[in-house]
């Protein structure tokens, strides 16, 4: 991943209020600070988080990374669209490219990535979310990609990952009537992973990124490269990418470690090499 902020023009400040980063053990969590319009993108926010997602993926000491949203209300809305109407015409394509980058940026992040989804998930919104490894939901989220109603498409990969995710049929229903789904039928289309229950949303999130933080670090990140490399490819070469991943951890001292703690009958204590 190379340092993002020679895409952004000039005169966009990078703004840290913007989301909020906040390490607590071997995860992070990252909150969207805009709750007063929904904590939607702008291009400020695009950056911060950019710049975020360069910084995380150089941090190998973090083993999780969480994403949420401030406030009750929402996740986040989508493209901040007073900024796109005031926004000159040939400025949108670069702001367009950062959105969609952005969400490639954490897509490519070698931690797990969780969304904490504690209110509405609209465009970009929901588009930030599918880049994300797993989704849980607060009971009263909302999720949609919802840019046909706005005359444009998603896109930021909505009509890619969504798709890979639920299934080409599925993905086309919600895509081309712009429908906003609740959190109950979010989990039953597998669009997330779960609904944690009222209150309990972020509780809910840091426990299983600690379930995650909690086993080999090397091996995780494998897992997930061979996981989204291999899934991509026919069986055969999803395999070799597979036996590939196997291999960066033969070497490792928590390989190692795993073993004497399974001979000694404790729990392993791995150092991520």
């Amino acid at each position: 991943m190379q340092d993002p902020r020679s895409d952004f023009p000039a005169d966009v400040p990078d703004r840290p209020e913007l989301v909020r980063a906040e390490r607590d053990g071997d995860v992070m969590v990252l909150t969207l600070e805009r709750p007063e319009v929904l904590n939607c993108l702008s291009f400020p926010t695009l950056k911060r988080l950019r710049t975020l997602c360069y910084e995380l993926a150089q941090d190998l000491s973090l083993r999780a990374i969480v994403i949420t949203g401030a406030g009750e209300k929402a996740f986040c809305a989508g493209a901040d669209l007073k900024e796109r109407r005031e926004m000159p015409l040939d400025r949108v394509p670069l702001f367009v490219k950062n959105i969609r980058r952005t969400m490639d940026d954490f897509e490519a992040l070698p931690q797990p990535t969780i969304g904490a989804i504690n209110g509405v998930a609209f465009g970009g919104g929901t588009e930030l979310l599918l880049a994300c490894d797993l989704r849980i939901a607060a009971p009263h989220a909302e999720l949609g990609l919802t840019e046909t109603s706005l005359a444009i498409i998603p896109g930021a990969g909505g009509t890619q990952r969504l798709p890979r995710l639920i299934g080409k049929a599925r993905a086309k229903e919600l895509i081309l009537t712009a429908k906003k789904i609740g959190a109950a039928r979010a989990e039953a289309l597998g669009l997330v992973n779960e609904v944690a229950p009222a209150g309990k949303l972020l509780e809910r999130a840091l426990e299983v990124a600690r379930a995650i933080a909690a086993n080999g670090p090397v091996a995780v990140r494998a897992a997930k490269r061979a996981i989204d490399a291999g899934c991509e490819e026919p069986l055969a070469r999803g395999l070799e990418t597979e036996a590939r991943c196997y291999e960066l951890v033969l070497p490792t001292q928590d390989r190692l470690e795993a073993l004497a703690a399974f001979a000694e009958k404790r729990k392993p204590r791995y150092q991520g090499r």
